[in-house]
């Protein structure tokens, strides 16, 4: 009787269940093994250091946006990782993101390539903003009523992107700051992940424990 009952529970389980795979990991913690910067003059800004993703320009401002991509294209997934910007606002913006369903088009300057894409935001004034770079903006403001009630803005906090066809979801700390559906089918429904650094301030941006796990 037992196991007919696990059975049914089993066969009744929602479909979204029976389509996911397990995560795995898209930062081997040692290397920049399978990302790639998006303009090799910029390759300088970027390092791993003790097992973190790291990208600074020291004691310097950060002169240009810089960006490191997947060398792999993703469609549907549940994305998620461990991040720390910090930096002295007085010297400048102090802002980054997390490009993801992204484009890389090939520019006429070897080895740089123009990112476009939904951009999942970081940073004062920005926090868990949906933008679309270098294509249409600002796509969604940030719910955070709830997240600024215990937060550290230089602290270590945690993104999730939950993207299934036209749907998105961003969370900062399991708080959901945006829930957009995408309207326009000429919209890419596939594409890189890019971590990124803005320019401006003296800033310094952090990534650990990046995740992924894609969803049929």
């Amino acid at each position: 009787m037992t196991s007919r009952i696990l059975l049914f529970c089993l066969t009744c389980l929602p479909l979204g269940h029976a389509q996911t795979s397990s995560s795995t990991s898209l930062f081997d913690g040692k290397t920049l093994q399978g990302w790639e910067v998006t303009h090799t003059d910029h390759a300088r800004f970027w390092s791993v250091v003790n097992g973190i993703i790291t990208c600074s320009n020291g004691d310097q401002k950060m002169p240009t946006n810089t960006y490191l991509a997947t060398d792999k294209e993703y469609e549907n997934f549940i994305f998620t990782c461990d991040f720390r910007l910090s930096g002295d606002h007085a010297t400048g913006l102090i802002n980054s993101g997390i490009q993801y369903r992204t484009e890389l088009h090939e520019t006429q300057r070897k080895g740089a390539w123009k990112v476009i894409g939904y951009q999942a935001d970081i940073g004062k004034g920005y926090w868990g903003d949906l933008y679309d770079e270098h294509r249409r903006g600002k796509l969604a403001g940030g719910n955070t009523k709830n997240l600024f009630k215990q937060f550290k803005e230089d602290g270590w906090n945690t993104y999730k992107i939950v993207c299934k066809g036209d749907h998105h979801r961003l969370y900062i700390n399991d708080h959901l700051t945006v829930d957009y559906t995408e309207k326009n089918p000429k919209i890419p429904g596939r594409g890189y992940f890019a971590l990124q650094l803005h320019s401006g301030g003296v800033a310094k941006m952090e990534y650990k424990n990046i995740r992924i796990q894609e969803l049929k």
